[in-house]
């Protein structure tokens, strides 16, 4: 049975992320939005004190990292670490997307290797911060269509190709790069590869100036005949064209209910401000009331917060799902779908509802309609969750709905 509400064990956990979010991402939000590209250094501290709790075992699999499944048998119900992830990037999101997408060692990197990474691969890449690398000037939604090859030489595979959009890019210790075995075989031949930083032939080409989270660096890197040793291949080496690309794909049903949550953050932290706002201009919201007996304001007011539980409980939803070892695509990619897309109706309609003070920078509003438009593109865009989500309920493969 699942239980949505906020398991007691990690109460204490959530004030704490909830802390840092009022109390250190929020106030620098401004800051590193408008210094686009520079380091935030204050995360080294948070970043040391959220690997401090992980290693003592109190941190519940706080960030990115803490997303591997485990199959030790049936436990009853659980809420482990997709739930505290997802729970504790609404907070940090509720502070800051940018800087949540900045922090070390979190990177979305690190959720690839803690989904298919062998246990000597879990070992050799602790405390390294790895970014990811699948999108393609001319391949974006359609992972399957990468032109990157790694071709094996000897011990080492040779990589070659481009890789744009690379969520903290430049400053992560390593990049999982998603590459192909061989173009012929298809989807089944696509293999992800933690390629070091300083590994020659690995080219920063750019870094990108973007709409939102600024506070994170998106870069763009060329690979030529970059050499990458055999035991960096993330999963099974052997091309299985039963089974398709399952393996790297494991990521995105951990990674998607993590996008999820960080849209779920920051459509609350709107959906907080502009309740402060209505409420000082004399505007009641009342929750005993219908919405079409109130101002016009209140019942747009009420229709988002609606919209927002229904993508809150999908995400968590989803998160339990991946702890309690379901099979949970199709919930990552209705989780990922509707919380993007809410996230940004929600926070654009927030900017509406507070007039001139929304469109300003007297208030964070204007900031979050920005960041928020990424959650519904990134990790799979808003069109390609409902195609998966279609294909899923319809029982029909990519063959044959595109």
């Amino acid at each position: 049975m699942i239980n949505l509400e906020v398991p007691k064990k990690f109460s204490a956990f959530v004030n704490q992320a909830n802390q840092v979010a009022r109390e250190f991402l929020r106030p620098n939000s401004r800051k590193y939005d408008a210094a686009e590209h520079e380091y935030p250094k204050e995360l080294d501290t948070l970043a040391a004190l959220i690997d401090g709790l992980n290693s003592s075992g109190t941190g519940n699999g706080a960030g990115a990292t803490g997303v591997r499944r485990t199959e030790d048998g049936d436990q009853g119900n659980r809420n482990g670490s997709n739930m505290s992830s997802a729970l504790s990037i609404i907070e940090t999101c509720y502070g800051d997307v940018g800087l949540t997408l900045a922090m070390p060692r979190q990177g979305l990197g690190n959720s690839a290797i803690a989904s298919v990474a062998n246990d000597e691969q879990l070992k050799r890449f602790e405390g390294k911060w790895a970014a990811m690398a699948i999108t393609e000037p001319h391949c974006g939604s359609d992972s399957a269509a990468i032109n990157t090859t790694a071709k094996l030489d000897g011990d080492h595979y040779v990589l070659n190709g481009e890789k744009i959009f690379i969520t903290s890019g430049e400053r992560a210790d390593a990049i999982v790069v998603w590459a192909t075995l061989d173009k012929s075989l298809g989807r089944a031949a696509i293999k992800s590869f933690v390629v070091e930083k300083g590994t020659p032939g690995l080219t920063l080409v750019r870094l990108e100036h973007k709409l939102g989270i600024r506070a994170s660096d998106t870069a763009h890197y060329r690979l030529e005949d970059v050499r990458v040793h055999k035991d960096n291949l993330l999963g099974d080496p052997e091309v299985n064209v039963d089974k398709g690309f399952a393996g790297v794909m494991q990521t995105f049903d951990n990674t998607r209910p993590l996008v999820a949550a960080m849209a779920v953050g920051v459509a609350r932290a709107a959906l907080e401000d502009t309740l402060k706002l209505l409420t000082d201009a004399g505007i009641e919201i009342n929750y005993d009331k219908p919405a079409q007996a109130q101002s016009a304001a209140a019942a747009i007011y009420l229709q988002l917060e609606a919209d927002w539980e229904a993508a809150y409980l999908l995400t968590l939803q989803a998160a339990w799902m991946a702890d309690n070892r379901k099979p949970n695509s199709l919930q990552a990619s209705m989780a990922k779908a509707k919380a993007g897309r809410s996230g940004v109706d929600i926070t654009l309609k927030c900017v509406e509802l507070a007039g001139s003070v929304g469109y300003s920078e007297h208030e964070l509003l204007e900031k979050w309609g920005r960041d928020s438009k990424i959650l519904d593109i990134f990790e799979g865009t808003q069109q390609i969750q409902q195609l998966i989500v279609a294909r899923r309920l319809l029982n029909k493969s990519s063959a044959d709905l595109k």
